[in-house]
């Protein structure tokens, strides 16, 4: 168990650590609609490194949400977003550090990932950047939540950005890895530099019919993202399970489906739904977010914007932390998650 002595040690604060400022937002009587997620068990780490209380499942919007819920269920609300190619256990870590500190801590599997479903057969399988942020919004509605700090990283933190920029009275605060992470098609139509579109290998192979066959197959599928694990986390030493135990979510039957759409989207390859048009020509605008927000750089990510966030600083217009993350790579809550969870109550406090 996690206690706030524990926390506080984890964080450099000792055990007089402040205590997160309240949030404002209601967990409502469609909380009481969530019910327990049966067929994903309980979400245990491997080797005892941190489980998941047995997980939820809700409709909302296009979707029946699978999710995890830690903490008091009238605790400010914190939703952590997930990326690409990992899970809701990049949060596993996290989830109880906030809610030691009195935090509701929500973390759902995207679409196409985990216990996730679509409630139609004959939606679309879209994987654009509108489709999944307001996919987070239904979640909220669903939940009762008129607010709560969002944070994620890779895909999560796009979501977040988005939610900030086009609905900032969803967000009390944000904490994104990556900084602004809102894709622009007209920008990614040019080149990158070499060493940058060499770490993107997958986005290109996804592009073609190989990629998408190798996605389909169960073998190759496992062999390309424990690839892309080795990869963007360097010095993350990770074991076995800890990757079986995320690859799980990827059995998801519209996993390969929405994972080559997003990626063909971004590069103008595949077309997004006329529905989210209007969302999509607002993000084209790059519209600046104006909540708390704390962004965080990983070190060792290939994917980390060189200049200690003043790439994208102009984006943020409300209060504002940057902080970059030593010998640290892509999964970054993950693999410092004592840095993450400060980061939010940090954000929140802003």
């Amino acid at each position: 168990m996690i206690n706030r002595r524990t926390f506080g040690k984890a964080l450099g604060l000792g055990a007089g650590g402040a205590v997160a400022a309240p949030l404002t937002g209601t967990s409502g009587s469609a909380h009481a609609a969530a019910v327990p997620e049966r067929r994903a068990g309980t979400a245990a780490g491997p080797r005892g490194r941190g489980a998941f209380p047995p997980l939820k499942k809700i409709r909302a919007g296009l979707l029946e949400i699978g999710y995890a819920e830690v903490g008091p269920a009238h605790g400010p609300p914190v939703i952590c977003l997930h990326g690409w190619p990992y899970d809701i256990h990049s949060f596993v870590e996290v989830a109880p550090l906030l809610a030691a500190e009195g935090h509701r801590v929500i973390v759902p599997y995207l679409r196409g990932h985990g216990s996730t479903r679509f409630v139609s057969p004959r939606t679309f399988r879209n994987g654009q950047q509108a489709a999944l942020a307001l996919d987070t919004v239904a979640l909220m509605d669903a939940l009762g939540l008129e607010k709560a700090v969002l944070a994620g990283f890779d895909w999560g933190a796009r979501t977040a950005d988005i939610i900030a920029a086009l609905w900032p009275e969803r967000c009390k605060a944000l904490v994104s890895v990556g900084g602004y992470l809102v894709v622009n098609l007209e920008a990614n139509l040019r080149p990158l530099a070499p060493a940058t579109e060499h770490a993107w290998w997958y986005q290109y192979y996804f592009a073609t019919e190989r990629g998408r066959l190798a996605m389909e197959d169960k073998a190759k599928r496992h062999d390309l993202t424990r690839l892309v694990w080795d990869t963007v986390s360097p010095t993350w030493d990770f074991d076995d399970a800890t990757f079986e135990h995320t690859a799980a979510a990827f059995e998801n039957p519209d996993y390969a489906a929405v994972v080559i759409h997003n990626y063909r989207w971004r590069l103008g390859l595949a077309e997004g739904e006329r529905c989210y048009e209007p969302h999509e020509k607002q993000l084209a605008a790059r519209p600046v977010i104006t909540v708390p927000t704390v962004t965080l750089d990983a070190e060792l990510d290939p994917f980390t914007v060189p200049g200690g966030g003043s790439a994208y600083r102009d984006r943020f217009t409300g209060p504002y932390e940057h902080r970059t993350l030593k010998g640290i790579g892509h999964n970054l809550p993950q693999e410092a998650p004592a840095a993450f969870a400060r980061a939010v109550l940090d954000a929140d406090r802003l």
